[in-house]
């Protein structure tokens, strides 16, 4: 029984570390690499002459 709860408790610890490396991707590295890529906007009206 003791082994089966160690088991279990490292199973958890794997799903909880998957869960938080997710949410740690998704917030802060791929926020930060949409804000680099980003272009300038041209204000005004733009004509070809």
């Amino acid at each position: 029984m003791e082994t089966f709860l160690e088991f279990l408790r490292e199973v958890l610890k794997g799903i909880v570390r998957e869960i938080t490396a997710y949410f740690f991707r998704k917030n802060i590295l791929e926020h930060k690499k949409a804000t680099l890529c980003r272009r300038k906007l041209k204000g005004g009206s733009q004509k070809n002459e």
